[in-house]
């Protein structure tokens, strides 16, 4: 069964703080589907802000939680996930 994560940009945070912790939040999604982490889909969603909001989809909870415990978005303050 697939597990989503949403992710918002955190209270009082500055569009360009989320952009200047991208390419680092890059790397690491795709070093944790490249090494098989259950990652099936990430990105952000088209709207007008789509710095605004993302989600991702794994394969697992597990996956997802160990996903979120170790992006540099949310390491850093940058975003904030609602779940899991």
């Amino acid at each position: 069964m697939e597990f989503a994560v949403m992710y918002s940009i955190s209270e009082g945070i500055d569009r360009s703080r989320v952009l200047e912790t991208y390419p680092r939040h890059e790397a690491y999604f795709e070093a944790f589907h490249a090494g098989g982490g259950g990652l099936l889909a990430l990105g952000p969603f088209q709207t007008a802000d789509p710095a605004g909001a993302s989600m991702g989809i794994f394969t697992s909870r597990e996956d997802a939680e160990r996903f979120i415990a170790g992006d540099p978005f949310v390491l850093e303050g940058a975003c904030r996930s609602t779940n899991p």
